[in-house]
């Protein structure tokens, strides 16, 4: 919980100082965390180090600039997050999505928001999700702030110790089966996600109660269904929660993830347990 909360508030502290200059100094300081920390956990869950995920959220938000703001040049918007030429934004912003700004302004359509990169590597493998729609972690605060009135399905793996016990690799497929479970559930527009070890998110794009639930007993219909490994069958069942994300301001990204784990905390647990 600790290492994804120092994620969450690095996401955060980067996405408030886009157009500012950002180092990886200023980020470990504002953590109160050596650089060596940050740079690891980065490397680790990101899959990608602190430039190139600062590059990757500056072009994110530089493509939204070019096509919500027709009357800003490409170099002022270049200007804005921090480069000095039509040259140097130009490079930066081919690199991401492998066509110039002014072509992309253009047809904006033609283009997807940074394909193929997901919030855990492990667990949303391109092959699974290939018919689901992906997402970057840099598009995600976004969604975000996006669906405030949505729904959110959050699911738990139950007794995920004893399941460890029997192997290290069992737990890993039990999250693997548990990840699918909640994918399989979700609707075409919904987004799924990882919060923590067995803990997921399905950020839903509705507000009907009625739609939260349909997904809750779809996840739930598959509980002490098994997986196999090494010739074991092992009951699998998972903790499911409809939550409706409504918030009347602004919300941070750190309050949305301490949110969701208050959520799926032990005293909801217990009373699951207990029904």
């Amino acid at each position: 919980m600790e290492k994804i909360q120092i994620l969450i508030e690095a996401l955060e502290y980067i996405d408030n100082n886009l157009t500012e200059s950002i180092n990886t100094e200023d980020l470990a300081n504002h953590l109160y965390c050596s650089k060596s920390t940050i740079e690891k956990l980065f490397k680790f869950i990101n899959n990608m180090t602190i430039r190139d995920y600062i590059i990757r959220r500056r072009m994110s938000k530089a493509a939204m600039e070019l096509t919500s703001h027709p009357e800003k040049t490409v170099l002022e918007i270049g200007l804005q997050y921090g480069y000095g030429s039509n040259e140097a934004f130009s490079r930066a912003f081919y690199s991401i999505w492998q066509v110039l700004p002014s072509e992309f302004r253009k047809n904006p359509s033609n283009y997807e928001l940074f394909p193929g990169y997901k919030l855990d590597r492990e667990l949303m493998e391109e092959e699974r999700m290939k018919d689901r729609k992906k997402i970057d972690i840099s598009e995600l605060y976004d969604c975000i702030k996006e669906r405030r009135g949505c729904y959110l399905i959050l699911g738990d793996i139950k007794h995920l110790i004893p399941i460890n016990e029997i192997s290290h690799k069992a737990g890993d497929l039990a999250i693997i089966t548990a990840m699918k479970r909640m994918e399989n559930a979700a609707g075409e527009e919904d987004i799924v996600f990882r919060i923590g070890g067995d803990e997921f998110v399905i950020l839903t794009n509705s507000d009907d109660e009625n739609y939260a639930k349909t997904v809750c007993e779809d996840i739930l219909s598959h509980n002490k269904e098994c997986i196999e490994w090494n010739n074991q069958k092992i009951s699998l069942s998972m903790y499911v929660k409809a939550v409706r994300f409504d918030t009347n301001g602004g919300i941070k990204y750190s309050e949305f993830f301490t949110m969701l784990h208050n959520e799926l905390s032990e005293d909801f647990k217990r009373q699951v347990e207990n029904i």
